[in-house]
């Protein structure tokens, strides 16, 4: 079952979560770094293209960094890099990494 699916309430709700899917794609990434974008959408409940598109939105901003591994992507999640909210700016993405993934990954 997907978060999305799982994020809905008995009454067909959405309930709200904490984390952006922004977080959920990077986290995704971080656990697997070959992970396939098709694998990364479906764990986060989002198409492949939305998945595409926040892994554009990461790699642009200094997040992640992709490189082509025979047919497959790798990444490498930066973990030095600051939250974009000035209420959380004094915190790196790697905090958010320990947090949530096996901390050998950062």
């Amino acid at each position: 079952m997907s978060q999305a699916a799982q994020a809905r309430s008995a009454h067909g709700a959405k309930e709200w979560t904490f984390l952006t899917n922004h977080a959920h794609v990077l986290l995704a990434i971080a656990r697997e770094p070959t992970v396939r974008l098709r694998d990364v959408a479906e764990a986060v409940g989002i198409t492949e293209r939305a998945a595409q598109a926040i892994v554009a939105d990461l790699e642009a901003a200094g997040y992640l960094q992709r490189e082509r591994v025979g047919r497959r992507n790798q990444y490498t999640v930066n973990p030095a890099g600051r939250f974009r909210h000035p209420a959380e700016a004094d915190h790196s993405i790697g905090d958010l990494l320990n947090l949530f993934t096996d901390s050998s990954h950062t």
